[in-house]
């Protein structure tokens, strides 16, 4: 047993099998949150201008109560595969499970999902936009209140429930969309890039906070980032993406319980985890800038030889 399949039967030494994704051994899980197998998107039709190739044979598989990070270069699919888990989208070939459920379309009641903005109605205070969420879950009348005051109190927002969105910092309304996110007690939360928009100082008091969350809840989280410290400091693994056709090049386990302690982010492992990070994104990055660069060049070209 070799690869992030090894370096996963370190924590579940009773439970590691082995599938086969592109000639690279990952650890399957028994009982895993989410399975995804074989999962291939494309936009647009091949021989069409905005054809893209999105995904290609991604598989992987999701233990229940652990945070996943998915990082790679821009435009490498992580957000398609987000979404596809959600059900969102339907993956051109491939399929994906929650439990023993195929996903075939949303699954409010399984999963919930955090953006990069926090989606909260202007129009609504905090507590409403809490409300309104459980409302459209189908949630009974009668636990609406107790679960908002419950969610809001647990990421620390109990006194600004009666503000409005306009009123609040962005890592604060980030918080009360996280809030929204926990009082509909959803098992899964798919978290795409929701600090993407802070400062850094905020994103990593925000990540203390979630993997406190996540040391209570054992809620099984899979979230998108682009930042090396951040994967490093929430997640359990770390599933690095190549360049576009997005596929899984590597699983790194970092093997630190949570929660995760300030202190943490000074460490000689964690260092030595965001430079092995780097090292496998960095030529893929390189790849995904080239990619970028020859539509343009195609344009220039094409530019030139109409004048």
């Amino acid at each position: 047993m070799d690869g992030a399949a090894a370096a996963f039967s370190v924590i579940l030494p009773d439970r590691a099998l082995r599938i086969e994704n592109l000639g690279m051994t990952q650890a399957a899980i028994p009982d895993a949150a989410i399975r995804v197998r074989n999962v291939s998107h494309q936009f647009g039709e091949v021989g069409e201008a905005r054809h893209v190739r999105a995904l290609l044979n991604t598989s992987l598989d999701i233990a229940r109560g652990e945070l996943l990070c998915l990082i790679g270069p821009s435009g490498c699919g992580k957000s398609t595969l987000l979404n596809v888990m959600g059900g969102l989208f339907t993956p051109t070939t491939g399929a994906v499970t929650v439990g023993t459920t195929p996903v075939h379309g949303p699954m409010p009641h399984d999963i919930a999902f955090i953006f990069q903005e926090s989606a909260l109605f202007p129009w609504n205070t905090i507590f409403e936009n809490m409300i309104l969420g459980m409302t459209f879950q189908g949630v009974p009348k009668s636990e609406r209140e107790d679960r908002a005051r419950r969610a809001l109190e647990a990421v620390g927002l109990d006194e600004f429930a009666a503000h409005y969105p306009s009123q609040l910092s962005g890592g604060m309304r980030q918080r009360a969309a996280l809030a929204r996110a926990l009082s509909l007690e959803t098992q899964i939360l798919l978290m795409d890039e929701p600090f993407g928009a802070l400062d850094e100082q905020t994103r990593m008091v925000l990540g203390e906070d979630l993997s406190v969350l996540l040391s209570r809840s054992k809620k099984t989280i899979v979230f998108v980032t682009h930042s090396l410290g951040e994967a490093v400091f929430l997640a359990d693994r770390v599933a690095v993406f190549s360049a576009r056709p997005g596929t899984i090049k590597e699983v790194i386990t970092v093997d630190e319980p949570h929660p995760r302690k300030p202190e943490f982010m000074t460490s000689a492992k964690f260092h030595r985890l965001r430079d092995q990070l780097y090292g496998l994104l960095h030529e893929e990055i390189r790849k995904s800038m080239s990619q970028s660069a020859k539509p343009k060049r195609a344009y220039e070209d094409q530019a030139k030889g109409d004048s």
